[in-house]
Formats: structure tokens, C-alpha cells, sequence
């Protein structure tokens, strides 16, 4: 993949691009969650490059794009917006992991002509009734409490948490050996702050799908994820033998869902498409069907 980076007044944001030899071929970006980096997508881009175009990139305040001043999602989701712009790309199916998924929402409600589709693994929905005032609280309060514990024992938690696999592990732990203590730290209560300061109702307009693994034990994630389904009737795909890490502990079945998402909607080019069209292509998501009621007694009552 080709590096590269845009700048702005609060820094340096750096990017990598895989250009299909196809110019029609669609494009995926894929943003990475807390204290990780773009590596943390080599298994869907392994698997995606074939068939699209994709950008990977380190979000502001990670990996390579740091120093970063005024971290915040609205300032990642124009960052990215930029790279877009950049590489002359009119349209892509975003997937959000875990943090990665709240700076593809603000993307999503500041550019929604520029979304074709949102994959959100492993991450939370924007929304005032997911989030309690005391879960704001220690969200904002994470990286303060964990600077109490050793340095080791962090990392140890850090790594079990997030992934039960072996290739998992192992790549969490690449991924926070270049940051500090102090970094992790910092970038814990960054978002944490960020999602206490930014969160608020959103309108999503483009195909969703909800990822999970069924052994992520991170915060709430899999209460507001099965609260944020059951309000929307999004299709939501529970990834077995996986916890939060999902892309990287079973990355097959992570994979597979995505292609199957995205070849179930009527035409990524036209998020406009008529809602019955979306949902008779999207059959193979038994949810849709109970939507497809809901929405036939709105339209004949």
C-alpha cells in the first residue's frame, strides 16, 4: 500500500492507499480504535483489496499521526474527509472499529453524500439513551484510573481485554509498544472526553450493519449495540470464538459478514435507494423481515 499524509493546523495524519486497477471499484476506509493503528486492518485488507479500493490510516493522536492538537472526533471525521478529498473520492463504505466507530459517525452526519454504507464492529452508537451521566463519568475518568496501576499489569489487562486470540494478542501488544504509559493515558481520556462532549442524537442515513463478538466484555458494548438493533432494526452479526478485537480474533467470519452486507444492498452508489429495495435484498438478514412489517403498516395502514 502507498503511504501517505495530509496536514493541518493540529498536525501530521498519515494514510495508506490501495488503488484498485479497476477505477468503478468501490472504495472502503477502514478507522482503527483506541491506542491501536492501521495494522490492526491487515486481515481485511488482505481480503478487500482484491474486489476495492482502500485507505487505512492512523486517527489522530495514534500511531504515526502524532503529535495531534485539539483531538477530537469532529476534528478526526474532517481530517478524513480531507484525505478523501485528497484522492478524489466521491463515495465510501466506511467501517468503524470500537472508536473508529464514533469519528464514522460524525463523518457520516457532516458528509452524508460521501457514505455509501457504515460497517460499526465492535463499537457504540452515538445517542443520548445509550449512555448513563455515570457512564460518561468513568469513560472520562479511564485513562486517570489506569495510570494507578502498574505498567505491566495495564498492559496485561490491556491485551487480554480486548482479544482472546493468540494472533489478537499479539498484535495489541505491537501495537502499544511504541506508546508510553503516559500515552495510553492520555489517549484513554481523549476519547473518553471526546464521546462525553460529542455524543448526541444522530440521524443515520446510509445501510448499516452492527458487528460484535460474542465474548467483547468491553464497557457496554454489547447492551447498547443489541439497544441500538432492537431501536433501529439494524441487522447486528454476533462474531463466535471473538471478543473485542472481532476483526482480528475470528477475521473470517468478520470478513464473510461485510461481504455479505455489501452485497446485499441494491446499489452502494445510491444511498437514496427506495427502503423496500434495500430491505428485499437484505433478506438474508432475518432481521429485516420484522422491519419490512413495520414499515408495510406505515405505508398501509
Amino acid at each position: 500500500m502507498e503511504k501517505k499524509c495530509v496536514k493541518s493546523e493540529n498536525g501530521t495524519v498519515w494514510y495508506w492507499l490501495h488503488r484498485h486497477n479497476n477505477p468503478t471499484a468501490e472504495w472502503i476506509v477502514m478507522t482503527h480504535g483506541l491506542s491501536a493503528n492501521h495494522t490492526m486492518f491487515d486481515r481485511q485488507v488482505g481480503h478487500f483489496a482484491k474486489t476495492h479500493s482502500v485507505i487505512t490510516w492512523d486517527v489522530p493522536l495514534h500511531g504515526e499521526s502524532t503529535p495531534y492538537k485539539q483531538f477530537s472526533f469532529v476534528n478526526a471525521a474532517k481530517e478524513l474527509n480531507t484525505i478523501l478529498e485528497t484522492e478524489q473520492v466521491a463515495k465510501a463504505v466506511l467501517v468503524g472499529m470500537s472508536m473508529g466507530g464514533y469519528v464514522s459517525q460524525q463523518f457520516i452526519e457532516a458528509y452524508p453524500e460521501k457514505t455509501q454504507a457504515f460497517i460499526a464492529v465492535d463499537t457504540t452508537p452515538f445517542g443520548l439513551q445509550y449512555y448513563s451521566r455515570s457512564d460518561l463519568f468513568w469513560l472520562c475518568h479511564a485513562g486517570t484510573m489506569t495510570a494507578y496501576y502498574p505498567e505491566k499489569t495495564m498492559r496485561r489487562h490491556f491485551v487480554k481485554a480486548n482479544s482472546i486470540s493468540e494472533e489478537g494478542r499479539r498484535l495489541m501488544l505491537q501495537m502499544l509498544a511504541p506508546l508510553s504509559k503516559r500515552d495510553i493515558c492520555y489517549q484513554m481520556n481523549m476519547a473518553g472526553n471526546a464521546l462525553f462532549a460529542e455524543n448526541h442524537d444522530i440521524e443515520l442515513t446510509c445501510p448499516v450493519l452492527i458487528i460484535v463478538g460474542e465474548k467483547d466484555q468491553t464497557a457496554k458494548v454489547q447492551q447498547c449495540c443489541k439497544d441500538w438493533a432492537h431501536k433501529t432494526g439494524y441487522p447486528l452479526v454476533w462474531i463466535p470464538n471473538a471478543a473485542h478485537l472481532s476483526n482480528v480474533d475470528n477475521w473470517q467470519e468478520v470478513n464473510r459478514a461485510i461481504d455479505d452486507f455489501i452485497g446485499a444492498q441494491p446499489d452502494l452508489t445510491d444511498c437514496t435507494a427506495a427502503p423496500e429495495k434495500v430491505l428485499e435484498k437484505n433478506v438474508r438478514f432475518g432481521f429485516w423481515n420484522s422491519v419490512k412489517e413495520k414499515m408495510s403498516k406505515l405505508v398501509n395502514p
